[in-house]
């Protein structure tokens, strides 16, 4: 059933990273302490596909506006050769613990120290491993680490230490000093590259959807792509399974083809751009394939709503399961792969340059309906994201389901070329899509239809969704409480 309270929420993909944002709230933070608290402790939690190596981006509702905020990284500026899929020439400047420390500057009240010393404290003294994180730990192809079991316990000290750093000494002690040193020492980057890097203030993209305003942030991410097939679809009543399958690869190939490091081509979102690509869709035939090389990424995401009504919708990532699959050297940071995002095409808007920012797969989002805040939403998983988002929309929009009913239906997924991938719940849409010429496969593994979080706003009272998929929870402040008032009773009677 779906989470139901007053006074805050916070939903995440693990149950800690939940018990940590609730926490802060209790203390007398607000969403964006809350937010930030979830997230560092979800980089030990979930260390395949996150960490300070990686990325960040977030969307904030205060006082009645909408802020964004890019925490993406770009190339050396220096550049000798083409990157890399994997390895030390596969990682751009690391964004998210500058994205964390400008949010906790602009809107927190705890301060940045107060989010990270819960995540310090558990690297070092370990934590259990969740069956889902266990099966992704196990299927990694370069964990940096040996991989627990279900149920198995694993510390990362060496990460601790560093998030003890940052929360210390702040920023600076990540993109300068040793900890830059290490990083640099271990990939393509320059102390410079890292002591160089900023995160971004930008104003989201909107869209008006049957009523609601489904907020994106701009390029370089991917969410246009969610706007895009949302805008297709608006114009067709009671769209079928197959035509939602083919607006989303009309809205894939756009975004592929266009979307790089700069302003967004505004045609793209233009109700005529709807209407052109609308009847491209041929309801009886599959209509061109999917781009080519879609990514599968890593990534996790979470949202909060605080009492008073600020909203933030967060989203971090390495991209592929721990990433690059370097390890900064004495830190327990694991580099993010994303100049894996850039097109191999030298012609392409998206190709490498130096201290350039590749596509980027994550994307957090934000409904308003009024000009007032609906709820903060998201579904991390590669080119599933915008995909996950348009699902979910169209689930809460067009169904009027509560958010845990929008986020436990069953997912579709186009994959390259005319693939769709189906989840159990929709195996008996299976012989019709064929007939139409989709390459459909079947899935047995959930991990390929991501993971989200959502929270709706209605009359001073908060509905929130956890998604099955993964192992979380929404949590009330009071909550968190009584989960930590248990914590530290079950130590006391350990050391006891």
């Amino acid at each position: 059933m779906p989470t139901i309270a007053e006074g805050g929420l916070v939903a995440t993909s693990h149950p800690l990273a939940s018990s940590a944002g609730a926490r802060a709230l209790d203390r007398g933070g607000n969403a964006v302490d809350a937010a930030l608290a979830a997230a560092a402790v979800l980089t030990v939690a979930e260390p395949t596909d996150n960490g300070p190596g990686g990325d960040a981006f977030a969307i904030v509702w205060a006082d009645g506006e909408l802020h964004g905020l890019n925490g993406s990284g770009r190339s050396p500026a220096r550049i000798d050769g083409m990157h890399e899929l994997h390895g030390p020439r596969s990682v751009t400047v690391p964004g998210a613990v500058r994205a964390w420390a400008d949010l906790a500057e602009r809107f927190g009240r705890l301060g940045l120290d107060a989010a990270l010393a819960p995540a310090a404290d558990l690297a070092e003294s370990g934590l259990v491993c969740t069956a889902r994180i266990a099966d992704k730990w196990a299927r990694a192809a370069r964990a940096p680490w040996a991989a627990p079991g279900a149920g198995g316990r694993y510390a990362l000290p060496e990460l601790g230490r560093t998030l003890r750093r940052i929360a210390e000494e702040g920023p600076d002690a990540f993109y300068t000093g040793e900890v830059a040193a290490a990083i640099a020492s271990a990939c393509w980057l320059a102390e410079d590259d890292l002591a160089a890097h900023r995160s971004e203030w930008v104003e989201p993209l909107r869209l008006r959807y049957r009523g609601v305003e489904v907020c994106e942030l701009p390029p370089n991410g991917q969410g246009a792509a969610a706007l895009i097939a949302l805008g297709i679809l608006e114009g067709m009543e009671d769209a079928s399974l197959h035509e939602q399958i083919e607006a989303m690869k009309l809205a894939l190939a756009d975004t592929y083809a266009y979307v790089a490091d700069g302003p967004l081509q505004q045609s793209l979102l233009t109700p005529e751009h709807f209407a052109a690509r609308r009847a491209e869709i041929d309801p009886e035939r599959a209509g061109s394939p999917a781009p080519a090389g879609l990514p599968r990424g890593g990534t996790t995401y979470l949202c909060v709503v605080d009492g008073d009504g600020m909203a933030v919708s967060l989203i971090q990532s390495v991209y592929e399961a721990f990433g690059s699959g370097v390890v900064a050297p004495a830190t327990g940071v694991a580099l993010q792969n994303r100049a894996a995002g850039f097109s191999p095409e030298a012609s392409h808007p998206n190709a490498l340059a130096p201290a350039k920012r590749p596509f980027h797969t994550i994307i957090p989002g934000m409904l308003l309906e009024g000009g007032e805040l609906l709820g903060p939403f998201g579904v991390m998983g590669g080119a599933m994201q915008p995909q996950g988002h348009v699902q979910v929309v169209r689930s809460i929009v067009d169904g009027g389901l509560d958010p845990q009913s929008a986020l436990e239906a069953p997912r579709w997924r186009v994959g390259d070329g005319w693939e769709v991938a189906l989840e159990p719940g929709l195996a008996d849409e299976a012989d019709e899509l064929r007939g139409l010429g989709h390459a459909v496969r079947l899935a047995e593994n959930q991990h390929e239809f991501g993971v989200g979080q959502a929270i709706l706003c209605s009359d001073g009272v908060l509905v929130s969704g956890s998604d099955p998929r993964g192992d979380g929870s929404a949590i009330t402040p009071e909550q968190g409480r009584h989960l930590a008032q248990e914590a530290q009773r079950r130590q006391a009677q350990v050391a006891g």
